[in-house]
Order: C-alpha cells, then sequence, then structure tokens
C-alpha cells in the first residue's frame, strides 16, 4: 500500500510539473503576440470542471476548445457544460487540423428560425462583419409568417443592417438529416466556419452530442464551429 501511494504521489507530482511547464509555454507565447491576459490552470476532481469552466466563462466573451480537449469526450462534455450550457456565453469549437479565427473568409450559418440559431447570429456579429462570405443555410424551404416573403430574407436584412451581405440558400434535404444537409452544404461552398445554435431535446449533453447537433465533432467537416444557446 505505501509502495502504491509513494508511485500515485510520484504521479501526480509528474503531472503539476507538465501542468506548469504548459503554462509557462503559454504564457511565453501570448506575451509575443503582446496580449494583455491571464494564463490559468485546474488541477483536480474532473467532476468540478464544469464548475470551473462556468466561474471564468462568466466573465468572458468567449470559450474556445480545441483538440485535446475534444478528444477527451468526458473531459469535452464537462467543458461544454460549463461553458455552453451555465454561462450563457457562445462558444467555438476548434477540431484538429484547423486554426482558430475571428475572422474567417466565408462562413455558414445554419439557420432553422429559433431562439437559439438567433442568439448564435447575433453573439457571432463580430466575425460575420470581417467575412468575405455570409451564407445562411435553410433546409427544405418554406415561405415565411408574413405571406409570400422569401424564407431567410429577415436574416438578411438584420445582417445587412449591421453592414453583413448574407447569401441565402435554400437546400432541399431529400429525405436526409437536417445536419447531413447542412454538413455536406458546408464543404459544398468550402465554408471556414460553421455559425449554428446549439440546442436539442432534454439536456445540454443531448443539445451538443445527442440532438440536431449530435453529429459533433464525427460528420462534421473539419471546419471551426461558432454555437450558442
Amino acid at each position: 500500500m505505501l509502495d502504491r501511494r509513494c508511485r500515485e504521489i510520484d504521479g501526480l507530482t509528474t503531472d503539476m510539473v507538465r501542468l506548469e511547464r504548459r503554462v509557462g509555454e503559454i504564457e511565453t507565447l501570448l506575451g509575443t503576440m503582446r496580449l494583455s491576459c491571464e494564463v490559468d490552470f485546474y488541477y483536480g476532481d474532473q467532476g468540478n470542471v464544469g464548475a470551473v469552466v462556468r466561474q471564468r466563462a462568466l466573465y468572458s466573451d468567449l470559450t474556445i476548445i480545441g483538440p485535446l480537449i475534444l478528444g477527451a469526450p468526458d473531459l469535452a462534455l464537462s467543458v461544454i457544460d460549463g461553458s455552453l450550457g451555465e454561462s450563457g456565453k457562445p462558444l467555438l469549437v476548434v477540431p484538429k487540423g484547423t486554426k482558430a479565427t475571428l475572422s474567417p473568409r466565408r462562413v455558414l450559418v445554419g439557420w432553422d428560425r429559433r431562439v437559439e440559431s438567433s442568439r448564435a447570429v447575433r453573439e457571432a456579429l463580430g466575425l460575420l462583419s470581417r467575412s468575405k462570405d455570409v451564407r445562411i443555410m435553410l433546409s427544405d424551404c418554406r415561405a415565411s409568417y408574413n405571406g409570400n416573403r422569401e424564407p431567410a430574407v429577415d436574416l438578411a436584412d438584420y445582417l445587412a443592417r449591421h453592414g453583413v451581405r448574407g447569401v441565402v440558400d435554400c437546400v432541399p434535404s431529400v429525405g436526409a438529416a437536417v445536419t447531413t444537409v447542412l454538413a455536406q452544404h458546408a464543404l459544398d461552398v468550402s465554408a471556414d466556419m460553421l455559425v449554428m445554435g446549439a440546442y436539442g431535446h432534454r439536456a445540454l449533453r443531448q443539445r451538443i452530442f445527442g440532438g440536431a447537433t449530435g453529429w459533433i465533432p464525427e460528420k462534421l467537416p473539419i471546419i471551426p464551429m461558432f454555437l450558442a444557446r
């Protein structure tokens, strides 16, 4: 028992040294970029990760999670629950092989007239205004509530008032799931980022991994995702 405890302590010490070294590397990187920053870290029970992330996210404009977290599903769920689910702030998901940017060249907005989609667009206005091409995708378009007005024209007008020119793409599903259609259209238009609302049936975990966004990250083209709810 003593030997096992010694090994556990050695492991903890090694982890802390590795973590502190990583913090130092990040501080050095951000220092070379001349950014005003604060680097913090948490080492403890994974069950508390969501609460720790939520506390930080409350005082941030945006939470960004990258490949290392996405590669650990349980940890990713905790981080997403704490940030997107509990703080009300948007989340930028950066899969492996992509780069985090707030100035994407071409953005695809997944629009379905829900409150979550509206919030995602509002939160993403800054990056949309810096994009060269904004595409608004609807699946199986129908006329809007006020008669014969084309679907998503109201959203395009809203964006235009903020200096963003959005092009509406009405894409038939042909019986396929909306998520599949959205993923394929992202490929077809060579989107650099996807903006969409995160929503679902019961819990946030379903909203991200089991609801309409349940295809993250397996079925999604490898592009960053800007999510809000």
